[in-house]
């Protein structure tokens, strides 16, 4: 049975692009892929390398190849991983990037509106928030439509450090880390439940060695990026396949739950501001923002985190 035609274009095809283009083809998300960046011969090479592999691929007929804006104007989703990110030796804060990547998103952006408003396009590029917001209102784009990555790679990491202290599949721990994509990311305990029981009961049913301490947990899902950076030179393979895991969603039209970053419409007071909070997406990007109940100590995180990322918007002319 063949597959219904549908395109994915990756925009960036460095580290996290590449890492991007190949889970892609290992999720078979798209039966086209078209790849873009500012160095023509890289995205040339990647996409030559990637059409080698596909001989052994179970769908050796994916079209995947390199080319300019110009292939935004049919594709589905388009997934954004242009922009430098945050280096060894830099202060270890995705903040930092900020004002050199609004000048790489300006151009993004604006070559994008030329050919489509109608693909859903989920953001990589850091400091993740701070693009999104400037993306989302500053260029026309249908709001539903455009989102980020958000905490989705932070709450994948989340689940994976608990499903290890109980000895568990991640896929059974349910919880999220919401707030910004970056050091102000908190644990949402009240969420987080294994098999219907709450956090404050995990330990009497599971019997782990030593007992969850809550504040080590949640500090260890900040640092563990940033020993993946240190120890690598970058990060990508985590974030690539939460970025095409929520293509997926959108794609077939799941209708899934992800802690994505969008513009906040009074959520919790805030405005002007983007920030992750669990939100449902399909093929019409996001339906639904979720305005999950919160303690009030999570709640007052989530403003913290809020005012760190209005201070940058102000800083660098957002706000």
């Amino acid at each position: 049975m063949s597959k219904m035609k549908t395109k994915l274009v990756i925009i960036g095809v460095g580290n996290v692009g590449s890492a991007v283009l190949n889970c892609a083809l290992s999720l078979d998300l798209a039966s086209e892929i078209a790849v873009v960046d500012i160095l023509e011969k890289k995205a040339y090479g990647e996409a030559l390398d990637a059409n080698h592999a596909l001989s052994y691929s179970p769908r050796p007929n994916v079209h995947v190849h390199a080319g300019t804006y110009q292939e935004c104007q049919d594709a589905d989703v388009i997934i954004i991983a242009a922009g430098p990110s945050v280096l060894p030796g830099e202060p270890m804060d995705r903040l930092t990037l900020a004002g050199r990547n609004i000048a790489v998103m300006k151009d993004v952006m604006t070559s994008i509106t030329q050919y489509t408003r109608e693909a859903v396009i989920i953001m990589i590029t850091n400091p993740l928030d701070v693009m999104v917001y400037y993306a989302q209102n500053f260029f026309g784009y249908p709001k539903n439509k455009l989102f980020g990555t958000g905490t989705t790679l932070e709450t994948a990491r989340f689940r994976k450090i608990l499903a290890d202290k109980y000895q568990l599949d991640p896929k059974n721990v349910h919880g999220y880390i919401l707030g910004e994509h970056g050091n102000s990311a908190f644990a949402a305990w009240s969420l987080v439940s294994i098999a219907g029981l709450p956090s404050d009961r995990l330990d009497e049913y599971f019997c782990p060695a030593e007992p969850l301490d809550r504040d080590k947990t949640a500090a260890q899902v900040v640092q563990v990026a940033y020993d993946v950076l240190n120890a690598k030179g970058w990060t990508n393979s985590g974030i690539a396949m939460a970025a095409c895991r929520i293509a997926r969603a959108v794609l077939f039209n799941e209708h899934s739950i992800f802690p994505v970053s969008a513009t906040l419409d009074g959520e919790y007071g805030l405005t002007q501001v983007a920030l992750s909070l669990p939100c449902v997406v399909s093929s019409e990007g996001i339906d639904r923002r979720l305005e999950v109940p919160l303690s009030q100590a999570e709640i007052e995180k989530l403003q913290a985190s809020a005012k760190n990322l209005a201070a940058v918007l102000q800083s660098v002319g957002l706000r």
